[in-house]
């Protein structure tokens, strides 16, 4: 189970990734075979499904699920991000880029999933179980997935941490790619959230665990696209990624990071 109340965001941080957006279409790691097996298999989903997938980015994971032959309606609220999605999947057949945020975007009939992978936590608490429902049929399939990283097995972790406690930064640990941080809390609580609902059941966490591997260089292009580093000051973010990149120099050169896939389903009552 996913643990932890979910904070507020801002829209500052909810958009800053449109600033990188051409990074992170190159930086961010894609998703296990098996998660997307797992989704898919949940939700009786197959070639010809129609799905909305809720802050679909530069489109990572809606490359994925195109190529598994659903329809899919990719609803991202960022005009960089969505820009770059729509450049990488013109030639892509049954995907549809809408430009919107996804609690004012109107749903054009009832889809068999609603899909949000990396994002559901940046939607409106207070709305977005309500939006889930407007665009699902009876019965049809909510999920949100996440990737993060699972700190807990990570050797180098202990060193990162000093690199982020020795920068002159003041970073918190609030966010997953800190090693101090409580990873999962970014997501909240699936099944007490679903519980609480109303709307929906049969929810259920399925987690995979996998590792990425990564030189200085390419993990701190990594985390130069998530948010709390985006909005650092350019010279804040300067010196805590050369530490960072400074550290993993020091530690043979290369991080592996272990990585856990969270899918988290439930079903449209």
């Amino acid at each position: 189970m996913i643990e932890g109340a979910q904070p507020q965001f801002s829209d500052e941080q909810r958009l800053a990734f449109g600033r990188v957006a051409d990074l992170y279409d190159r930086a961010r790691p894609s998703y296990p075979a098996r998660a997307i097996d797992a989704l898919l298999q949940y939700g009786g989903l197959g070639p010809g499904s129609r799905i909305v997938e809720v802050g679909a980015g530069t489109g990572k994971a809606t490359e994925l699920l195109a190529e598994r032959g659903l329809e899919v309606t990719a609803v991202e609220p960022n005009a960089e991000m969505a820009a770059v999605a729509r450049a990488k999947l013109s030639g892509r057949v049954g995907v549809r880029i809408v430009e919107s945020a996804f609690e004012s975007w109107e749903p054009d009939g009832r889809f068999d999933a609603v899909v949000s992978v990396q994002a559901w936590h940046w939607i409106e608490p207070d709305v977005r179980y309500v939006r889930a429902r407007d665009a699902l049929a009876p019965g049809a399939m909510l999920a949100a997935m996440w990737t993060f990283p699972d700190w807990q097995r990570c050797p180098t972790r202990g060193a990162l941490s000093r690199a982020y406690r020795d920068a002159p930064v003041g970073m918190t640990a609030d966010f997953p790619m800190h090693p101090d941080s409580e990873p999962t809390r970014l997501a909240g609580d699936w099944e007490a959230e679903i519980a609480a609902d109303g709307g929906f059941t049969a929810a259920r966490v399925r987690r995979f665990a996998w590792s990425q591997g990564y030189s200085g260089e390419a993990y701190t292009a990594l985390l130069a696209t998530h948010q709390d580093h985006i909005l650092l000051d350019g010279s804040d973010q300067a010196a805590l990624l050369g530490a960072i990149e400074q550290c993993i120099a020091k530690h043979g050169g290369r991080l592996d990071l272990p990585l856990a896939t969270h899918v988290c389903l439930a079903r449209r009552a």
